[in-house]
């Protein structure tokens, strides 16, 4: 027997929320990848031997120390621009706050959930859908809790010359460092979950991001 879809997952999306997803979307992926590569290919300690026989077979003799200075030089540039990015994360996501504030009622995170709350279920197929639309919703809040930790510990760290941030810098830093986890493992269920719904349910629900109209 086929039951009526629950229509809140065919949802209209502003052009400013479009907009904010997909570059929000690529500012954590650019700083993912900064990360991976930070802490693998150009990983300080993984690349000071090899620094030191590109020099040799060009007859350049350096130290340690020295080829430690040179690979040290790479694996800062990729946290500089993590850093770099990471302020933009900050911007976007104070935008995240805004829009809320200011887009259409019906479109607000805050009215989708309450709404789906008050939604007449008419069959044990809709009550399913309807609490995994909350749950999913509730989701992208407890998200964007996670960025706004990761953007303050993010934020400590970048300007850690205050003398409060600095004699902090360790509770900041784990802080920051433990909370990454668990932003990796929501991006990779948003990820899986978005791909399977589109696949599955609710085609279309991937392209309804780009041009924010509800799927017929």
């Amino acid at each position: 027997m086929n039951f009526p879809i629950f229509s809140g997952f065919n949802e209209k999306h502003s052009l400013a929320l479009r907009l904010w997803h997909w570059i929000f979307f690529l500012l954590i992926t650019s700083s993912m990848i900064c990360v991976l590569l930070a802490s693998t290919l150009f990983r300080t300690r993984n690349n000071t031997e090899m620094v030191q026989q590109q020099l040799q077979r060009n007859n350049i003799t350096v130290d340690a120390n020295q080829a430690r200075a040179v690979s040290h030089a790479f694996n800062d540039k990729l946290w500089d621009w993590h850093t770099d990015i990471g302020y933009f994360i900050a911007i976007f996501l104070a935008g995240r706050f805004l829009l809320e504030i200011f887009q259409p009622k019906e479109e607000k995170l805050s009215t989708r959930i309450k709404t789906a709350m008050g939604f007449t279920v008419l069959s044990v197929y809709q009550k399913s859908v309807q609490v995994h639309y909350v749950r999913v919703k509730w989701g992208y809040i407890v998200f964007y809790a996670l960025m706004l930790i990761m953007v303050l510990t993010g934020l400590g760290l970048a300007f850690e010359q205050v003398a409060f941030l600095k004699a902090n810098r360790g509770l900041i830093k784990q802080t920051h460092s433990l909370t990454q986890y668990a932003i990796y493992a929501f991006v990779l269920f948003h990820l899986t979950g978005v791909i399977l719904a589109d696949a599955g349910n609710y085609p279309g629900i991937v392209s309804g991001m780009i041009h924010g109209k509800r799927r017929i």
